[in-house]
């Protein structure tokens, strides 16, 4: 049996296939795990999101499970303890901003604001199906980094920001002759 179509960066490496088979542009509604991904894609940050997916268990085990109550809490000796974990990258500017971004998720929640219901309704509420070339970013994207910012949030440039649209499903950017694209339309 051939292997089904898939978005060309996803033909580079097994993780990515399975990544982009079975995560990659599924909504994601979920408050915990919309900023878990939005973490990550910090991270990610001039690296390769394979990176990130051979490290995944690791932050997850580093961060408590991406419990932002937990991760609000990390002082200077967790950021040091974080530093000299190699199972994760240990970039002294992303692990501070995973631990305030943890603390103005906390703070968006303490003013009633749920952040998945916050940045859902920037798109409507409802995924955009993407045709065409993919951008690194756009309008929308601008706008919602520049709302996080607002909010505390560091780490969170526009093309940041895309990427973690298209990966938590509010952007629909499987190639046209991706077996995902219509399975993820769908999902509507």
């Amino acid at each position: 049996m051939s292997e089904p179509i898939r978005c060309l960066w996803a033909q580079s490496h097994p993780l990515n296939a399975e990544y982009h088979d079975e995560e990659w542009g599924v909504p994601e509604y979920d408050s915990r795990a919309l900023w878990e991904k939005l973490i990550l894609d910090g991270f990610q940050a001039g690296l390769s999101w394979l990176t990130i997916l051979k490290k995944r268990d690791a932050f997850r085990e580093a961060f408590e499970g991406f419990d932002p109550e937990r991760v609000a809490q990390f002082d200077e000796s967790d950021v040091e303890r974080l530093m000299g974990n190699a199972g994760i990258i240990r970039s002294r500017a992303k692990i501070e901003a995973a631990i305030g971004n943890a603390r103005a998720y906390l703070a968006m929640r303490d003013n009633g604001e749920d952040f998945s219901e916050f940045l859902w309704g920037m798109v409507g509420g409802r995924p955009i199906q993407n045709a065409g070339p993919v951008p690194t970013q756009t309008p929308l994207s601008v706008e919602i980094s520049k709302a996080l910012k607002q909010r505390g949030f560091k780490f969170v440039g526009p093309v940041i920001v895309y990427a973690w649209m298209q990966a938590v499903g509010m952007v629909n950017d499987h190639a046209e002759d991706c077996h995902r694209r219509l399975p993820v339309a769908a999902m509507r």
